[in-house]
């Protein structure tokens, strides 16, 4: 691929630079004056996000959104799940009706609880849903960025857009599978924040392995259960934007979910710990979004709704954690009905 405009230069945008600048001839990376565009320009490094990693050659970051976009058949979105919208917005005049959109971000919109794929509908027309596809998966930007094997899945309800996102991020460090399954894969991706934030209150109240152990299982099962209940397909959400990125972002020192949640068991309140870790969280976001979704529908999501309590209720972390395990009795396997799709 000769251009890639990458809009957005945080860390995750950042580590997709480098990894697509192996295989691309120039690629653009847009952000603010404040993301400190012009010392990644000149120092060749993100210093604010991506520390310690060079900027290759062909590598060129930028403020001017038109310029970045000028030629790029491949548009990365990077920015954080809450300005996805807007930065689709701001792109629309510049966008060329072939031009493929992947979405990165992992989260649903706050105001109208879509899916990301949805807001980009929203904004572009349907129309976009054939040149639109969504990048997920266990992938911290730190590990990406050096190279560490990492493997995520590309959903689209286009076959031939996957498959183009698919051979474009591939290398031998990346592996991409395809999926037609882009809302279990949209889901899978943003319900799993607010499972890592459960964790990391866990991490931060003391608990553990036998308590973070439980919660994941717990927690895929209602990720699944929320995920067939909003058009996903069971069997995504034991892949790699499900279990996968379950794993990882409720057990890695990277996640900064589980980190949000453990300054939260160790006592900071929701203010405290934002300003601690200094980027969007975005299970902060989703778990509002979940929590009217599940009350609009009757899906049962006790973790969730937990975590809610937590952070909008006031509620004690120690005294949420006691009243998840006096829930009245239950068998384990419970049902959850067979929603397959397909291209």
């Amino acid at each position: 691929m000769q251009k890639v405009a990458i809009l957005g230069a945080g860390s995750w945008g950042t580590a997709q630079a480098l990894l697509l600048s192996k295989k691309t001839r120039q690629i653009n990376l847009w952000g603010r004056v404040q993301d400190g565009i012009e010392v990644m320009r000149t120092e060749r490094e993100n210093k604010r996000f991506l520390p310690g990693v060079s900027l290759p050659d062909n590598v060129v970051p930028t403020i001017d959104l038109k310029a970045a976009l000028e030629g790029a058949k491949l548009i990365v979105l990077a920015v954080p799940t809450q300005a996805v919208r807007e930065v689709l917005q701001l792109l629309t005049p510049y966008l060329k009706k072939d031009t493929i959109i992947v979405n990165t971000a992992k989260g649903l919109e706050i105001e109208t609880a879509m899916r990301l794929s949805r807001v980009a509908e929203d904004v572009l027309g349907g129309p976009i849903r054939e040149h639109f596809a969504v990048l997920s998966g266990p992938s911290h930007a730190e590990e990406v960025a050096r190279g560490v094997p990492t493997v995520v899945t590309a959903a689209s309800y286009s076959r031939e857009t996957a498959i183009i996102v698919q051979d474009a991020f591939m290398s031998p460090s990346f592996r991409v599978y395809t999926n037609p399954d882009v809302a279990g894969v949209e889901l899978g991706g943003a319900l799993k924040n607010i499972i890592a934030l459960a964790t990391g209150m866990c991490d931060g109240l003391g608990f553990g392995d036998n308590t973070r152990a439980a919660l994941m299982t717990r927690g895929l099962t209602e990720i699944t259960r929320m995920g067939v209940a909003l058009g996903g397909d069971y069997r995504t959400f034991s892949g790699l934007s499900g279990m996968g990125d379950l794993v990882v972002t409720c057990g890695s020192k990277y996640s900064r979910n589980r980190r949000a949640g453990e300054l939260l068991g160790r006592g900071y309140n929701l203010k405290q710990a934002m300003e601690e870790i200094g980027q969007a969280v975005e299970g902060v976001h989703t778990v509002r979004v979940v929590n009217q979704i599940a009350n609009q529908m009757g899906v049962e999501m006790p973790i969730s709704k937990a975590c809610y309590n937590i952070l909008y209720e006031n509620k004690s972390a120690q005294e949420t954690v006691e009243t998840l395990m006096k829930r009245r009795k239950k068998h384990e396997l419970e049902e959850i009905a067979v929603n397959i799709k397909g291209w």
